[in-house]
């Protein structure tokens, strides 16, 4: 599983067209909202690694599980333990395509994007509408989806069933800058 980062940037580079039309986030930004009328669980994580192909409209993202930062040091040592695992599954992946991109168009366009999403060991299909900024050179993919907690088989303990959400709201923001070897 260490080997997915370079694996991910491996197939997000394979085959495409010069490399001025590849784009990468070092520093992405993934959020995630739980709400319960018990407890609200906030967590945010700076180590999302996003590459985006402008010819083909392919994207890869990659992102730490136990990289994101909770209110609370326990709700962390829960997150990575007991619900991720994330010494099991220490990463979270997503490669899709934008559809219907047109990376000539400077300023704002929204457009859906497809892709498999795993984590937990788990591999669902998304569709994320997402709003997606060119200024010059630079790309901004920003959007917000809900996923379910059971799709991905994260087991919570029924003692703890009314503090977490059972669908989860994820916030991601990416600036995407041209790359260079």
């Amino acid at each position: 599983m260490g080997k997915l980062l370079p694996f991910l940037v491996l197939i997000a580079f394979n085959g495409f067209g010069q490399v001025a039309t590849k784009s990468i986030a070092r520093q992405g930004h993934v959020s995630f909202f739980s709400y319960t009328s018990v407890e609200h669980i906030k967590a945010e994580n700076n180590q999302v690694l996003s590459i985006v192909d402008s010819t083909t409209g392919e994207i890869a993202v990659s992102m730490l599980m136990n990289a994101f930062v909770f209110e609370k040091a326990l709700m962390r040592e829960h997150f990575n333990e007991s619900y991720v695992e994330s010494d099991i599954y220490p990463k979270a992946t997503f490669v899709g395509t934008i559809m219907d991109f047109d990376p000539t168009l400077e300023g704002e366009q929204t457009r859906m994007v497809e892709g498999r999403f795993n984590m937990h060991g788990v591999t669902k299909e998304l569709q994320i509408k997402t709003k997606i900024t060119r200024n010059n050179e630079t790309f901004i993919l920003s959007g917000t989806f809900e996923t379910l907690v059971r799709d991905y088989e994260i087991k919570i303990p029924p003692l703890l069933a009314g503090n977490i959400a059972k669908t989860i709201s994820v916030d991601f923001n990416f600036e995407c800058m041209p790359y260079e070897n």
